[in-house]
């Protein structure tokens, strides 16, 4: 691959004009153009082939190297799959699948494994003979990670020997020792080693990401990587997978994501501990269990024989309304690609392909929807034409049998998409040959002819079902419509209810919640603080800057939204104000260009009442207001537990010390101590924010120039949504389970009393 990047003109100097000659007399000439050969262009841009340069990056590069392992096991060719992080920060994927091959490939003279991790846009995946349905199709993931290493050693059992290769930063050669440092010396070629058995075949690949390209703090997430494989198993049946992390525990402490106020946007990667606790089913033992993989965690190992049905019923939370129901089917299409010629040239062929449509769904008692869409085992995370073939069949196909059994009746509203999907929890997987994904992190399913596909699937097998031709299906098929009808109706009387007050507030006053101690400017610099309490509320009226930070108060803990039906949630004073306050409304019709705030700061106390509002708000966002936290616009001030007075600050020394932890106390005193520097004791713990005066909370939680935020990340708040679930929701064993379970954990001196 070449790319070609270019400088900016510089500026016309005065008096020039088009009579000038071109070139010479802007300053812009060819010498400014830069050509990247190879893997020049990812390594200048890794953005563009793997996300970003953070965790999410770091994750991206591993999932590309497994996702070719599971290429081998959709096609039949692969059983185990072994994924390792080792000590020395390198990872680790082993897969018994055939081995890439290592004989020379006539054009370019190269071996199969330097060709495949050298060069961009090369592999088994394009003519469709070596893989009839695979998520690499881009023929770049191997050589991207390749490049982005700096060091990547391949293995390959074939063909009765050991074949290896290095490579340092995408060049081959030869390390004269083991690591990333050792001493490199450039050179192609494929290294021959032992004699194995004929039958033995498989590939390993380990490297070492380049800490050039990536940034500091990120690091390999072990939860993420069970998650991921987890969700695999399920979808390839009868696929072991075994995942292992042998950092030692230092390596593998999460990062605390605590900003300084003025550091950059990008956000930082999730709580691991709160990521394990949010993270579903894990296996650890050999048989396919589904015991959570917890935080602590070295290994984990994942084998299930019943596919996206056992997914499915593991996903489903709440009270079942039915049985999982499968809908399968296929359906053939053409599609028109280019096609290498003898000579080189690439050639529009119409081709013949066949699509393999898998889906399980399962509708529960509850109001949350979890709708997974996969292709080729390849997580589709924001969906495609697959995605909106379902959907618009499965609303088209439930109005049908609603008004078949009149429970919708002449001159109602038909039902939609959210009143449909309300409790539903479906996983969609597709096979197909050489799906069109929307860039190298293969989030969107492009294929047209996906939706149409999909539709019919969905439009006759679910069809079927609610019509009671499948057995046992006609009372539970009652159920849902019960259900889809009951959601229809109960939105459109929340429709109604908001129109109606939005009338009165009309004809009354437009004005805002009275509590609302607004700011003055309306740029973007804007603040609002959700406070916990009147106390708090009086002092960070005197504490705040009222130029751009505004307060909103509200009375202890908001409504627990997760089991709330959503005309409960408006009606509700708290998260009303609230939603009212920020001015962009709820749910699908939050509009993000609309809010009045640039920031919503949540500032609690720093206790366990304290957390728990903040969890309560952290639901409420997630569920009506979701936008402003994908934004990264949604923080958690980060008020002191403790102030540590010295008697004798020296110098330059600041007379009081804030620590944020018990641990951070106990280390603190410790080192004034070691230092000889004397403190009032005992050292003032907190209670609540109304205890502080006014400057010590701007000093501390209030004044971008020495406060410290959290920034509320998607997987945050999606991990707060799972643990509020298990502790706040309506299902009763699961919550008796996890505190018998953790009772032993309880340190007794944390209670508050």
């Amino acid at each position: 691959m070449t790319a070609v990047s270019t400088e900016p003109p510089k500026t016309r100097p005065a008096g020039s004009g088009p009579g000038q000659r071109a070139g010479a007399a802007d300053g812009y000439t060819a010498r400014h153009l830069t050509v990247l050969e190879g893997l020049e262009a990812v390594r200048k841009r890794p953005g563009m082939y793997i996300g970003s340069t953070d965790t999410r990056g770091l994750m991206q590069c591993l999932e590309e190297i497994f996702d070719n392992a599971v290429d081998e096991a959709l096609g039949g060719h692969c059983s185990q799959i072994e994924v390792t992080l080792h000590s020395d920060g390198s990872a680790e994927v082993v897969d018994n699948g055939r081995g890439i091959p290592v004989d020379v490939e006539p054009k370019t003279g190269l071996s199969g494994v330097e060709l495949v991790m050298t060069r961009l846009h090369a592999g088994g995946k394009f003519g469709g003979g070596s893989y009839t349905a695979s998520g690499g199709l881009h023929g770049v993931g191997a050589s991207v990670v390749n490049a982005l290493s700096g060091r990547l050693d391949v293995t390959v059992q074939k063909a009765g020997y050991e074949w290896s290769a290095s490579f340092r930063r995408g060049v081959p050669g030869e390390f004269a020792a083991d690591g990333p440092e050792a001493k490199f010396k450039a050179g192609s070629g494929l290294r021959k080693g032992r004699k194995i058995g004929k039958a033995a075949s498989g590939t390993t690949i380990r490297f070492w990401p380049d800490r050039q390209i990536f940034v500091p703090g990120a690091e390999w997430s072990f939860t993420a990587l069970a998650e991921a494989a987890r969700r695999t198993a399920y979808l390839v049946p009868g696929l072991a997978i075994k995942v292992s992390d042998e950092r030692p525990e230092e390596a593998r402490r999460p990062r605390a994501a605590i900003l300084p106020d003025e550091a950059a946007e990008s956000p930082e990667p999730a709580d691991e501990r709160e990521a394990a606790e949010a993270a579903g089913p894990g296996e650890t033992g050999t048989t396919a269990g589904h015991a959570a993989v917890g935080a602590d965690q070295r290994t984990a190992e994942f084998r299930f024989v019943g596919g996206i049905s056992e997914f499915c019923a593991h996903l489903s939370k709440g009270e079942p309304l039915t049985d999982v129901v499968r809908l399968t089917g296929a359906g053939q299409f053409t599609e028109t690609v280019p096609v290498l010629d003898d000579v080189g040239h690439l050639t529009p062929t119409d081709v013949e392909r066949q699509l393999d449509v898998d889906i399980a769904l399962r509708w529960d008692g509850g109001y949350a929807t979890t709708v997974l869409s996969f292709v080729n085992v390849i997580a589709t995370s924001k969906g495609g034409t697959h995605v909106t073939g379902f959907e618009r069949a499965i609303v088209r196909t439930l109005n049908q049998q609603l008004k078949a059994t009149r429970l919708l009746k002449v001159g109602e509203e038909p039902v939609i998409k959210e009143d449909v999907l309300e409790g539903l929890t479906a996983i969609i997987s597709l096979r197909l040959p050489e799906p069109q994904f929307e860039g190298q992190t293969k989030e969107v399913l492009g294929t047209p002819a996906a939706t149409k596909i999909v539709g019919d699937v969905v439009s006759a097998e679910l069809g079927n079902f609610l019509e009671g031709r499948v057995r046992g299906s006609k009372q539970q098929a009652r159920a849902v419509l019960d259900k889809v009808i009951s959601a229809a109706r109960t939105r459109i009387a929340a429709r109604e209810h908001r129109e109606n007050q939005r009338r009165r507030s009309a004809l009354a006053s437009s004005a805002l919640p009275a509590k609302l101690v607004d700011c003055r400017s309306a740029d973007d610099r804007t603040e609002l603080f959700i406070v916990e309490g009147d106390s708090a509320l009086g002092t960070a009226k005197n504490a705040r800057d009222s130029e751009f930070q505004a307060l909103l108060p509200i009375r202890g803990k908001i409504l627990n939204v997760q089991k709330a039906s959503l005309s409960d949630m408006l009606k509700n004073a708290e998260c009303a104000a609230i939603i009212q306050v920020l001015g962009a409304g709820s749910g699908s019709s939050f509009d993000l260009d609309s809010a009045r705030y640039q920031r919503v700061i949540f500032m609690a106390d720093a206790d366990v009442d304290g957390a728990h509002i903040r969890t309560l708000l952290l639901t409420l966002f997630y569920r009506y207001m979701r936008p402003m936290v994908e934004a990264g616009r949604v923080f958690s001030a980060v008020p002191p537990l403790h102030r540590i007075e010295l008697t004798n600050p020296r110098k330059g020394q600041a007379k009081y010390i804030y620590t944020y932890s018990d641990p951070e106390l106990h280390r603190t005193l410790i080192e004034l101590e070691r230092k000889g520097q004397r403190f009032k004791e005992p050292p003032q713990r907190y209670k609540g924010l109304g205890e502080m005066d006014a400057h010590q909370l701007a000093d501390t939680t209030m004044d971008p120039r020495h406060r410290v935020l959290r920034r509320i990340r998607v997987e945050d708040a999606a991990s707060a949504n799972a643990i509020f679930d298990l502790l706040m929701g309506s299902e009763v064993g699961p919550r008796r389970d996890f505190i018998a379970s953790s009772a032993a954990e309880l340190d007794p001196s944390r209670i508050d009393t």
